[in-house]
């Protein structure tokens, strides 16, 4: 049985404008990344555009910038993974509106 084009052309329609309003959300969406008990707080996008960098007195310590440097990478860490988690679960509302064998 042949698949009613025009369904599928209505369904991946859809799926473009999920998927634009998806990315809209991503790009307003901000989720923090912390290391240190909040000493460093980084603040990204859904999209992982980066927005902010905190970083508390306490965790400067001019005789240990190794120290801060870890801690800074541990954030940028939390808030990429952060934003991932958020990327997913908008994609998984989207991902399964599509035909069969129209996913990516």
């Amino acid at each position: 049985m042949q698949p009613d084009m025009s369904q599928m052309m209505q369904a991946v329609a859809k799926a473009q404008r999920d998927m634009a309003k998806a990315q809209e959300e991503l790009q307003n969406a901000t989720v923090d990344g912390q290391a240190g008990g909040g000493a460093v707080t980084v603040t990204i996008t859904g999209d992982f555009v980066f927005k902010k960098v905190k970083i508390k007195p306490e965790a400067v310590d001019a005789s240990d910038i190794g120290m801060l440097e870890d801690l800074l990478l541990t954030a940028l860490n939390d808030a990429c993974q952060k934003s991932k988690d958020v990327q997913s679960q908008k994609m998984s509302k989207i991902m399964p509106a599509m035909p069969p064998g129209m996913g990516f």
